[in-house]
């Protein structure tokens, strides 16, 4: 197969470039500058027959147009939020992706930011190193323990928060497109009601056109002044400025981020609040989970040529 072409959309880990170059001949996109782009792929358009894209970098109907032998697009992230899939479906190119890698580190990231928002972790960390701490004693927070937990998306990593949260007495409630017929937790079919009736929402839900900005200035009023925003998700799903304009006038208690809208923008706003806490996109970002979603692409990859069934197809 080392005739085979793969184009890798941004350098993702270092093993997963070694076994890509090992099996096939490998372009590196990030690398190619952007003024040049377009003459890049018309110049190795006959040879690329596979993209491997992610979360953050997928692969769009330019792109895609701009490929006439591409036959399949290998996503290196559970998210499918930026991939053409119309487009795919009309050129009939197989999409696969990693469903199964992730959900444990993205859920353990979940708990971890709503526990360092409420008890105010990162301000209690600069606290000690500027040594005010021999002067007074740090401010009172608020516990994690025995919230009530909402969560927007009850799928895999939707379950494993809610599996988290239950071992610290949280009574766990959700949303989701319908109502799931096996769970014990308590279902709201309108999202501004389960903001209602949590102190504590997580989002975990897909970025999808109907859940697009679903937590709105209604929604973020409803959790209310002493309620906690977390989002593992997509940055999208929450309107920001809305998120922005609540944390600034006490509309809402405070917020854990591992994703924001426009990526890598950070709204200068938020920079400046204890009581938000801020991670860089990294819930899948653990040498585990990462060994465990290159070797998913690399499997797909390696079955779609062999002409083998693919082992997570979207399509």
């Amino acid at each position: 197969m080392e005739s085979i072409g793969v184009l890798l959309m941004r350098p993702l880990s270092t093993y997963l470039q070694e076994e890509l170059s090992r099996c096939f001949t490998l372009f590196k996109f990030w690398q190619v500058p952007s003024s040049s782009k377009a003459s890049f792929l018309k110049q190795h358009s006959e040879s690329i027959k596979a993209v491997v894209a992610n979360g953050v970098i997928g692969a769009d109907a330019v792109l895609i147009d701009s490929l006439p032998n591409l036959e399949i697009i290998a996503s290196h992230s559970s998210g499918l939020d930026k991939i053409d899939l119309v487009k795919c479906k009309e050129r009939g190119i197989r999409v696969s992706y990693a469903p199964n890698t992730s959900a444990s580190e993205v859920a353990d990231l979940a708990m971890l930011l709503a526990m360092a928002t409420l008890r105010r972790i990162c301000e209690a960390d600069r606290f000690v190193r500027s040594g005010v701490l021999k002067k007074c004693d740090f401010k009172l927070t608020m516990k994690f323990s025995g919230k009530s937990v909402g969560i927007v998306g009850l799928g895999r990593i939707g379950s494993a928060i809610a599996k988290r949260a239950e071992a610290f007495g949280c009574p766990i409630s959700y949303h989701s497109r319908s109502q799931k017929p096996d769970s014990r937790y308590k279902y709201y079919p309108q999202v501004i009601d389960l903001a209602s009736n949590c102190q504590i929402l997580i989002i975990a839900c897909a970025l999808a056109v109907e859940t697009h900005h679903i937590i709105n200035r209604e929604v973020i009023n409803a959790l209310g002044p002493t309620g906690v925003l977390i989002n593992i998700a997509r940055g999208p799903i929450i309107d920001e400025a809305e998120l922005v304009s609540a944390l600034l006038e006490g509309r809402l208690g405070g917020a854990g981020l591992d994703v924001l809208e426009n990526e890598p923008e950070v709204p200068k706003q938020l920079i400046g609040l204890d009581n938000v806490v801020l991670s860089p996109h990294v819930g899948t970002c653990t040498v585990e989970t990462r060994k465990a979603m290159a070797d998913v692409v690399l499997a797909n990859l390696e079955a779609h040529f062999l002409k083998k069934p693919l082992l997570t197809p979207v399509m």
